[in-house]
């Protein structure tokens, strides 16, 4: 595979709202002792109104501030960039030029956003990674296992970020590495020739074998004997036994395809199904001779351990005593594949924060081996989903909860008539309501807090939730549909924008339409989707302000009526964007 491929042959342009910035910068440059840059990195957003701001005493410059800010402003004059600036204590407030910033950011995002497709740069990146590739590595459940409620976090923020850096020019590998391999499918063989019913397996193959495996761990806690017989049993599938990996075979055909209907709802795809049992014997017997040739290696009783207690991680196992592998020989094995076959710049992996040791120690290891590209491996941690669980009798299996949320959803929507009618397939439309609430609730969140899942907040469409998004971006998109005679829209150049100037919520829309780039700018360095949750919400509650000024229908001016339409276009466009990052299909009917 080349690291060329599926590259977009372009760089994302630079930012409209970074031109009036530069504007900003030189105007200090030329007044106060700063060079261009130093003044442009001290180019703020600014807050209650106010476009950019300026704090003067991060300058520390010579002279009081009340000096520095009358340079600044002395023999201003409003030019295409600048309209004003106010000096407010320790702070310089800048005031762009409207009718330019207008027409500069709607015509970016509309070049934009009909440039782009599938796999291509969208409006908002200004992150080039032109020629570098990323392998993300999320989801990965335990097979034979039903799609724990617990997984959906790994798969959604994983999801995010591979959308995040192919949407910023990355060649992205996006990696499901399921748990296939290990002990436990011992203890899933042990219970289920204990416990296993043919005519339950038939009815949901998954819940019983789930079942079986609680069972079957129940009994190991009691008994410490069965555990050895496990063992035993998995033995028997790293030897190679027919029988054993006949079993191990149907039961991960099994697991793959009932994933594969949850990740289809969930409208998350991979480039690579790999997983545990993948990793070779010879990758993991060359990385464990590699650890004995530096002198890493222990021995204590027959299993093999590295000793990592000078960097306080412990001394983990590698090797059992029967000569089983363990889940970190495995993933050190499965990192040098991956080095080697997609020669990647970087390599994050998504798993909870109850992982972070394992990390921890699986880095150091790689570090010790002199492995280069270790300093390229990032483990993305997130915190627990609180409020669903067995003990309460409530949901815990994510097909369960997207289907209760859809027939909610699905009855919410039946209550209006007219609407329901308009719909397509309001099934369709309601579980995919239904998921955007599901997936709102968990991204809004900084992803190392834990939060208790809440059916009402996810499924209403009042105040910051999935349902609202999805209202807002469907009535986005009926202003078309409300007025046909302005469609379609002439070519941007004929758009009379500057009509838009004179409204002060359109003003504010595409200000903050010319501010998704560095939403996207921040989510690349901190890798968080709850950035981008907020940015949607903001956009969604400045659309809801304008309804009543900005108004399309009944305009009798036709520059003005098209110049409106145009508006919400863009801001529609903008809108999906963010919506298409954070996984959510965007509805333009509901």
């Amino acid at each position: 595979m080349s690291k060329d491929s599926n590259l977009s042959k372009t760089s994302p342009p630079q930012p409209v709202l970074d031109s009036f910035k530069l504007s900003i910068a030189k105007r200090l440059s030329e007044t106060l002792p700063l060079t261009i840059e130093q003044a442009f990195d001290g180019v703020d957003y600014g807050k209650k109104g106010e476009d950019f701001t300026v704090a003067l005493p991060r300058f520390r410059l010579p002279g009081s501030i009340s000096e520095n800010a009358s340079k600044v402003i002395e023999g201003f004059t409003s030019d295409e960039w600048i309209e004003s600036i106010v000096a407010d204590k320790s702070f310089l407030h800048f005031r762009v030029n409207t009718v330019n910033m207008i027409s500069k950011v709607l015509n970016q995002v509309n070049t934009l956003s009909h440039a782009s497709t599938e796999g291509q740069y969208e409006y908002g990146c200004n992150d080039s990674g032109k020629g570098k590739r990323v392998v993300v590595e999320y989801s990965s459940p335990n097979i034979v296992k039903a799609f724990h409620i617990g997984h959906l976090r790994s798969t959604i923020i994983g999801a995010f970020l591979a959308n995040l850096f192919r949407a910023c020019g990355w060649d992205v590998v996006s990696m499901n590495y399921l748990g296939d391999w290990g002990t436990q499918f011992g203890v899933v063989a042990r219970g289920y020739a204990k416990f296993g019913s043919q005519e339950e397996f038939d009815k949901n193959p998954l819940m019983h074998l789930c079942d079986v495996y609680i069972k079957s761990s129940k009994e190991i806690k009691e008994n410490p004997q069965v555990q050895a017989e496990a063992a035993k049993l998995f033995k028997l599938m790293e030897d190679g036994d027919d029988e054993m990996l006949s079993k191990w075979n149907t039961w991960r055909e099994i697991s793959m395809k009932k994933y594969q209907q949850v990740y289809n709802q969930l409208n998350i795809k991979f480039d690579i199904y790999t997983g545990e049992s993948e990793v070779t014997q010879d990758s993991m017997g060359k990385a464990l001779a590699r650890l004995e040739s530096l002198s890493l290696i222990s021995d204590r009783e027959g299993a093999k351990y590295i000793d990592l207690s000078e960097w306080s991680l412990m001394s983990p196992v590698l090797r059992k005593t029967d000569g089983t592998s363990m889940y970190l020989t495995r993933d050190i094995g499965a990192a040098f594949h991956r080095h080697e076959k997609y020669n990647f710049d970087k390599m994050i992996y998504v798993v909870s924060t109850e992982q972070v040791l394992h990390f921890k120690q699986l880095f150091k290891v790689l570090e010790l081996m002199d492995t280069p590209w270790a300093k390229d491996l990032e483990h993305i941690s997130y915190g627990m989903i609180l409020g669903v669980s067995t003990r309460k009798g409530t949901a815990v299996f994510l097909d369960q909860i997207i289907k209760q949320a859809g027939d909610a959803m699905h009855a919410q929507m039946l209550k209006n008539e007219e609407k329901y009618a308009a719909v397509d397939n309001p099934e369709a439309t309601s579980l995919e309501i239904a998921m955007t609430g599901i997936k709102i609730q968990d991204m809004a969140a900084k992803r190392a807090n834990d939060y208790t899942f809440n059916w009402n907040r996810m499924l209403s469409f009042e105040g910051d939730t999935g349902p609202y998004l999805q209202y807002a971006h469907a009535r986005l998109a009926s202003i078309g549909r409300k007025n046909p005679h302005l469609l379609p829209l002439p070519p941007t150049s004929q758009i009379s924008t500057h009509t838009l100037a004179q409204y002060p919520h359109a003003r504010e829309i595409v200000f903050l339409l010319g501010t998704y780039p560095d939403v996207i700018k921040v989510a690349m360095k901190t890798q968080e989707p709850s950035g981008v949750v907020t940015y949607a919400f903001k956009l969604a509650h400045v659309i809801s302000s304008a309804w009543d000024s900005v108004i399309v229908k009944g305009e009798e001016d036709l520059d003005k009526a098209r110049a409106k339409l145009y508006l919400y276009s863009c801001a529609k466009e903008v809108l999906a964007a963010s919506m298409r990052l954070l996984t959510i299909r965007p509805l333009d009917r509901i």
